[in-house]
């Protein structure tokens, strides 16, 4: 509304930095990865404290869960195993403390700034990091549902990403 205004009154309006949309969680993780391009940056922020939303879904995040989310973020970065650890730790920081109001924020701007295909990646990634304890607990599927529709994910869409980690679904598990 704002921008409409200034053009009809003929106010030069100038188009938003992608800096000027980070959150302050990305801000904070992407200071540390100082050797990549800027973007680059943001982007794995983002992906980070994303997959540590999940990882504390259901309010504990295991070694497993840590160690999958080091694994992930090293191998789609290409970066080494300390830098992984080390945004790995800022992003479950990050989440621990301010998740709840972040999460929300910081998933719009992934969605802002990733490819069809790397959303689709995230998502298996999601159900990776949930999965690494070996069950997906109710928390953490819907926590990646949410996470999903964010995306723009149809139920389809999600429902057949979800279908590739049935056996870690801890509500299947009891079914015979």
């Amino acid at each position: 509304m704002v921008k409409f205004l200034q053009s009809l009154l003929g106010i030069s309006v100038t188009a938003t930095s992608e800096r000027e949309l980070d959150t302050d969680t990305v801000r904070r993780i992407a200071r540390r990865l100082e050797e990549l391009p800027p973007d680059r940056a943001r982007f794995l922020a983002a992906f980070a404290f994303i997959l540590a939303r999940v990882a504390n879904a259901d309010r504990t995040i295991s070694q497993e869960e840590s160690r999958r989310m080091e694994e992930i973020v090293a191998e789609f970065a290409g970066v080494g195993e300390e830098q992984a650890v080390l945004v790995v730790e800022l992003a479950k920081s990050q989440e621990r403390l301010f998740g709840g109001t972040e999460g929300f924020l910081v998933t719009r701007q992934f969605n802002q700034l990733a490819t069809r295909a790397e959303k689709e990646q995230l998502l298996h990634c999601l159900f990776a990091v949930s999965a690494a304890d070996d069950t997906i607990t109710l928390d953490e599927e819907n926590e990646i549902r949410r996470i999903a529709t964010l995306l723009g994910f149809s139920h389809a869409e999600f429902s057949r990403v979800r279908s590739t980690y049935n056996e870690k679904r801890r509500i299947l598990q009891s079914v015979p």
